[in-house]
This record gives structure tokens, C-alpha cells and sequence, in this order.
């Protein structure tokens, strides 16, 4: 009876434990949260690899235009303030540590190695189905004007 007690206890205390762990949902949490996350999946990072990986599914007379727009003519601080500021309004404090704390991580890390390849590896396809999509609504849109 008394392990059953004890038992008790410890599943109790490691709850409220668990919520005193929570970060409160404030503007600042958010913020510093948002940084933590771009600190450990930079964006320059994550485009770099990207466009290095998407550029090799490109004809070669178009992978240096490509690379140049991708790199030297995208601005990178504008989006990372614009990813920065989506973020502090759609996830909260504990969303954006939990996406920190994971991409921050071994696991995650290597995970985010692979993005460029993953991508790369879809975004042609991705690229045709948007293309096909938009084909079919202009050809809607010129058959009810008809």
C-alpha cells in the first residue's frame, strides 16, 4: 500500500513538474524562442544547401543564374525576419522550444543535413504540379468566359 502511495506521489509531482516546465506564452518567450530556432537552422544554411542540391536537377546552362539568384541577389535577412515574425504568431513559446530543442539536437541536425537533398528530389515534381494546376484553372477560367 505504501509503494502504491509513493507511486502516486511521483507520478503526481512529475506532472506538475512537467507544467512548471512550460514556458509562459509571452511575446518575449516567442521572440527569444524564434531566434534560438533560427540560430540553430539558419536560413543562409538551409537555402544554401537547397539551392546547391535544386541546381544540380536544372540544365547546366541555367544552374549559375539559378545559384547567383539564390545566393547573391536573395535578400536573407528579409526572410529571416519574415520566417522570425510568422513564427512568434503562429507558434507558441513551447512549440517553437520544442522546434529548437529538436533541430538543435544530433538527430535533428542530421535531419536537416538531408533537407537539401530532399527537396531537391521534390520540388521538380512539386514545380510540374503547380504548373499543370495552373493550367487547368486558366483553361477553366477561359471556358466560362465563353
Amino acid at each position: 500500500m505504501r509503494i502504491r502511495i509513493y507511486l502516486l506521489i511521483v507520478v503526481f509531482l512529475t506532472c506538475f513538474s512537467q507544467m512548471a516546465i512550460a514556458l509562459d506564452d509571452t511575446s518575449k518567450n516567442r521572440e527569444s524562442q524564434a531566434e534560438r530556432y533560427l540560430k540553430v537552422t539558419t536560413p543562409k544554411e538551409m537555402m544554401d544547401d537547397m539551392t546547391e542540391k535544386v541546381s544540380s536537377n536544372l540544365p547546366l546552362e541555367s544552374r549559375e543564374l539559378y545559384k547567383n539568384m539564390m545566393t547573391k541577389h536573395l535578400d536573407i535577412e528579409f526572410l529571416t525576419s519574415l520566417m522570425k515574425n510568422a513564427m512568434i504568431k503562429h507558434f507558441t513559446a513551447d512549440e517553437l522550444k520544442a522546434l529548437a530543442d529538436f533541430y538543435g539536437s544530433p538527430i535533428g541536425k542530421s535531419a536537416m543535413k538531408k533537407f537539401g537533398a530532399y527537396m531537391a528530389d521534390i520540388m521538380p515534381h512539386i514545380q510540374t504540379e503547380i504548373m499543370k494546376a495552373q493550367k487547368k484553372a486558366f483553361e477553366e477560367m477561359n471556358a466560362k468566359k465563353k
